[in-house]
């Protein structure tokens, strides 16, 4: 809607689920790249506002773990497409498996996204750590999801910059919070885009002010 051309990779190969979200029927997807059936321009599918979308199979245990052969094949074709985009998002699955690692490693910017609840704060804080220690990642940028009020998600970011400082070598950037609210599920029951179900709503308010704030940075 800020007139970017945007592509969006499920990268959660295992159980992906962009495409359900989004109320897309792809006839391809990322199993039928890497299995040398179809090319990555032909599995790309349009999404809402001109998005573009690259789906992941479910339930498909093949490429969960991706080889390096595999991982280069990726990048060399994504590497062929970046003329056409402006941001190529990389949605990851949760958690610290070797292809969120990797993906996190391959992408120039690194957005965190957590909720108040301790345990996703401390799983937020555990990949940081990880992709630190292990894969020297310095920065990284924190979205604060499903709160109740701006000082939750303030108070999240403070305490993860506080054992970040005390542990950790890393800067964290607070770029926003989105609300909690039941037109985000009511959206994603009718599988519509919530920026246009309700254009009105705190969300879409909030959504509007991150993807201004990505795209000044």
């Amino acid at each position: 809607k800020l007139g970017k051309k945007v592509l969006i990779l499920d990268a959660d190969l295992g159980l992906a689920n962009i495409d359900v979200v989004f109320g897309l029927a792809p006839k391809y997807n990322l199993n039928h790249f890497f299995s040398g059936e179809q090319e990555l321009s032909a599995i790309l599918v349009d999404g809402p506002n001109g998005v573009k979308i690259l789906p992941a199979g479910s339930g498909v245990q093949n490429f969960t773990r991706l080889d390096s052969q595999q991982k280069q094949k990726l990048l060399d074709s994504l590497d062929l497409m970046h003329n056409d985009f402006d941001f190529v998002l990389i949605d990851t699955e949760a958690g610290i498996s070797e292809n969120v690692t990797y993906f996190n490693t391959a992408a120039q910017e690194i957005l965190v996204v957590t909720t108040p609840d301790p345990t996703a704060i401390t799983d937020a804080y555990a990949l940081m750590k990880l992709l630190s220690t292990q894969y020297h990642e310095k920065r990284f940028n924190l979205v604060v999801n499903m709160i109740q009020t701006e000082e939750e998600a303030l108070d999240v970011y403070r305490k993860l910059t506080m054992v970040a400082n005390r542990y950790l070598d890393i800067s964290i950037e607070f770029l926003g919070s989105i609300p909690a609210d039941r037109q985000m599920i009511d959206a994603i029951r009718k599988q519509k885009v919530i920026v246009e179900l309700y254009p009105a709503s705190r969300i879409t308010s909030a959504f509007s002010q991150l993807a201004g704030t990505l795209c000044s940075e």
